[in-house]
């Protein structure tokens, strides 16, 4: 496609559908690295490996503050199930920086209280492994679209989409897209489709993706330590694809009624255990269940 641009980043692949320059596309690029550097939990180098060898502290932005914000929400919501601190319990299942995949026991999260946030930066009141992945790509996703809108504001309508492997943006001014949601057993099918609209997003999750070893995923109860079982696959629709990729972690959780409600989505669809489909708020389009 023309324009279309593909490449990796946190560790998973990306594609921006806009007509970008190399000196643009390296901002962006400048972007994701630098959030990368301060948030991936699988390099050595980041904040995040820092406070896990007990020092440092994260500095956090505007947006990082929203972030954390949405946490509180999203365990409040949950009942706990949804926290930053999962680091440990997803490494010591074999999801660690090493990309073990060997699974042990399972590690329940350490309490919130552990989280020592002050104006400006986020420290740990002792030794722990965060992992911002309910909600951080989604982030990501956010700031990658505000970047196209300022590179591109000579030329509205030039940017179409941001596509972070599960986590989608349509771009302000481009024409809905149409979007098929994978069937969680066979990623050749369809449970059904959205038309996303523009300046809306699309967030995914699901336990068929970044899963290892016997019935283990990345989606974890920090309560438990272990890998949730009552759902299979979730779809989140919003104005910001931070609050949809969150949503679809405490889709997991809790009753999509309840997670449209919290955090003011426009739909969410949730498939669980026994492959039933729930759908919660204006679903823009249909599930062929």
């Amino acid at each position: 496609m023309a324009g279309s641009w593909t490449f990796e980043a946190l560790g998973t692949g990306w594609e921006v559908d806009a007509d970008l320059t190399p000196a643009e596309q390296a901002t962006v690029r400048a972007a994701l690295e630098d959030f990368d550097r301060t948030w991936s939990r699988f390099r050595p180098d980041s904040c995040v490996a820092e406070l896990a060898r007990g020092g440092g502290s994260i500095p956090l932005t505007e947006d990082t503050e929203r972030l954390l914000d949405l946490y509180d929400v999203l365990a409040e919501l949950t009942g706990g199930a949804v926290s930053p601190l999962v680091g440990d319990s997803l490494a010591a299942l074999g999801y660690d920086a090493g990309y073990s995949l060997v699974g042990g026991n399972p590690c329940p999260a350490p309490p919130v209280s552990a989280l020592q946030r002050s104006p400006g930066s986020l420290a740990l009141r002792e030794p722990g492994m965060l992992d911002i992945g309910a909600a951080g790509k989604g982030l990501a996703v956010d700031l990658v679209a505000r970047l196209l809108d300022t590179m591109l504001a000579h030329t509205p309508g030039a940017a179409r989409s941001v596509d972070a492997s599960g986590d989608l943006w349509n771009c302000a001014g481009h024409r809905p897209l149409r979007v098929a949601l994978e069937h969680p057993d066979d990623p050749r099918l369809a449970v059904g489709t959205v038309e996303l609209a523009p300046g809306a997003a699309l967030c995914a999750s699901a336990v068929n993706r970044r899963a290892w070893g016997t019935d283990l995923h990345h989606v974890l109860d920090a309560r438990t330590g272990l890998p949730v079982r009552d759902v299979v696959a979730s779809w989140a629709i919003g104005d910001s694809a931070m609050v949809a990729d969150g949503a679809a972690t405490a889709l997991f959780f809790a009753p999509p009624g309840a997670v449209v409600e919290a955090l003011g989505l426009t739909a969410a669809v949730c498939i669980t255990g026994e492959r039933r489909v729930l759908v919660a708020g204006r679903l823009p389009g249909e599930v062929f269940a």
